[in-house]
């Protein structure tokens, strides 16, 4: 099939990839414009001009694809279709109605769950059992169009936000193949969305911050949803601190959703945790009493151990294991507290 591709990060790489590799005719890649990245600022070509150029691709970077200029070069690539994975542009109602067979987008969520930009993350912070894939033609909406294909990924309660993300990007990448074979053969039938649906936002400053007053739980998804990018972080002794890896709390069951509609969360009947490496510390001894009246401050540390600090929450403990420092490498949260001659008592995000 003649087409164009519209994408930016590394997510969309695989599915760049995999049209070419199958023999579709790739006449244009769109990707949005070189920026300034790291500590030097110097301008960075996004991973998908990167493998663009090294398929031998043209490559176009309008800085705003609705341009009257941009819409005109569209017009003259003449695509049977348009592949968009992750592009980061909103399309105009023109360029949507310029392909003969559509917009075909790829979107990392099970819609109409997690519309928006942070599918991933926001699916892995939420305490999701199953995400996916779902491929659908564009309309004006975010992302609102008919769904096409769906694909589903199981997510552990050990799964990290970047772990997901290879996976997904793998998988989008096969179901596009299938879904632009089953549109030139005429046997696939859109199917409109139905239900409310959830938004994914775009992640803050906010976000990102760890509540220790929250429960056990939603730390811990919060700490893998965010990594790698771009990390939960917390204070110690004012100081910033990113905190990369937890263990689930132990002895409990996986309490994810469900994927059977918005907000089916359907608590105790997910998998046992086994091997979270806990020792021999409990709720009780942590909460000073089974009523949950404490003797502890949510934030502090209850006790240092090999393989990382007990850390009171707001309905129990938490086991740290990898943090980092500002200005330094990821560390063992052992590490980084005997280092600093940390304590017992001591209290994170102060």
């Amino acid at each position: 099939m003649r087409l164009v591709f519209m994408g930016t990060p590394d997510f969309a790489v695989p599915s760049l990839e995999a049209l070419v590799g199958a023999g579709h005719e790739v006449v244009g890649v769109f990707t949005q414009p070189d920026r300034p990245a790291g500590r030097g600022r110097q301008m960075k070509a996004s991973a998908v001009k990167t493998a663009a150029l090294a398929l031998g691709l043209p490559v176009f970077q309008p800085e705003r694809v609705k341009t009257p200029e941009a819409v005109a070069q569209l017009g003259r690539l003449a695509p049977e279709c348009i592949v968009v994975v992750a592009y980061g542009q909103i399309l105009s109602p023109e360029i949507l109605a310029l392909p003969p067979r559509g917009c075909v987008n790829v979107h990392a969520s099970l819609l109409p769950d997690y519309r928006g930009a942070a599918p991933i993350q926001w699916a892995v912070i939420r305490g999701e059992r199953v995400t996916g894939i779902t491929t659908m033609l564009m309309n004006e909406g975010l992302d609102t169009g008919d769904t096409l294909l769906r694909a589903e990924y199981p997510l552990s309660a050990e799964t990290t936000g970047g772990e997901a993300h290879e996976a997904l990007a793998r998988l989008g990448a096969r179901l596009l193949l299938k879904t632009l074979t089953s549109l030139e053969a005429g046997t696939l039938q859109p199917v409109p969305q139905s239900g409310q649906g959830s938004y994914a936002p775009l992640l803050t400053r906010k976000d990102e911050k760890i509540d220790w007053e929250a429960g056990s739980w939603a730390i811990h998804n919060l700490i893998r949803g965010l990594n790698p990018w771009p990390g939960a972080y917390t204070t110690f002794r004012g100081e910033g601190l990113k905190v990369w890896r937890s263990s689930p709390p132990p002895g409990e069951r996986f309490p994810g959703k469900n994927y059977t509609g918005v907000g089916d969360k359907q608590r105790g009947s997910g998998q046992r945790v086994a091997g979270s490496g806990n020792s021999d510390l409990t709720l009780t001894e942590v909460a000073g009493g089974a009523d949950g009246s404490l003797g502890h401050s949510a934030g502090e540390v209850l006790r240092i151990e090999g393989d990382g600090l007990a850390v009171r929450t707001g309905d129990g403990w938490l086991k740290i294991r990898e943090v980092q420092p500002a200005g330094k490498r990821r560390m063992p949260a052992r590490d980084f507290c005997l280092g600093r001659h940390g304590e017992a008592g001591e209290r994170l995000g102060l």
